[in-house]
């Protein structure tokens, strides 16, 4: 990998999709940097101090100084080495609003409600939070027909910086389907996005950093549980 090296140093837990969109972004860009894997359980002094404000991962530290939140991690990345790897933002002023509306739309509207539908404890519950879900997948199916121009990805014939952020939920979205059927895209919904995601997750780039859906799987069950738990004692 190219660049980076010692002056750069993320800090992420290794099933977070939002510590996988800054080790996506800094794939896709050839960068090289340390690791850092934070227990959220017990915080270190390292990731407090970087992130006062939200304590959260990802944080990425380049030159000794923090940057927070995986957006903005991953725009800061492309324009801090613009000439490495692939340009994630399109350098058009108006396709790069275009592109940051759609970002943010899928961590307002699907990832949040899609979150909300693994954490409900009724079906009532369930199946509001999916159709929520539902009614974004559709919107993002239109976003990628209309961003994409018949390429292959959000960015066109490269990965752009759409596509990074949602390549982030790729683990999930295997482990939605191997433990409830679920698939969050499918050929008959949305068979624009359905092909998409096989098609970015076969990258070398994206492969070298997915996390392993058995092992993801195993987390997702820890943390439902621990959700039911918590529901239960406030019942």
């Amino acid at each position: 990998m190219a660049g980076g090296g010692d002056e750069l140093k993320l800090l992420g837990m290794w099933a977070s999709p939002f510590a996988l969109r800054a080790k996506l972004a800094l794939s896709f860009k050839g960068l090289s940097y340390d690791y850092v894997e934070v227990d959220l359980k017990n915080k270190s002094e390292l990731l407090l101090s970087s992130n006062p404000v939200h304590k959260k991962v990802p944080v990425l530290i380049h030159k000794g100084k923090p940057i927070c939140e995986s957006q903005v991690i991953v725009q800061y990345l492309d324009e801090a080495f613009p000439d490495a790897g692939v340009s994630l933002l399109p350098s058009d002023p108006y396709d790069r609003a275009i592109a940051r509306f759609w970002a943010a739309y899928i961590d307002d509207k699907l990832f949040k409600s899609w979150l909300q539908a693994s954490m409900c404890q009724t079906e009532q519950e369930k199946a509001a939070a999916m159709k929520e879900t539902f009614a974004a997948v559709a919107n993002l199916e239109a976003a990628f027909k209309e961003c994409s121009k018949g390429k292959p990805f959000f960015g066109g014939d490269a990965v752009g910086y759409v596509d990074v952020t949602l390549g982030a939920v790729i683990g999930f979205v295997r482990v939605g389907e191997a433990l409830h059927g679920m698939r969050l895209f499918d050929a008959s919904r949305s068979p624009l996005l359905d092909v998409w995601l096989e098609r970015f997750a076969a990258l070398d780039a994206a492969k070298a950093v997915l996390p392993d859906t058995g092992r993801l799987a195993e987390y997702a069950k820890m943390k439902q549980a621990e959700w039911a738990a918590a529901a239960a004692a406030n019942n």
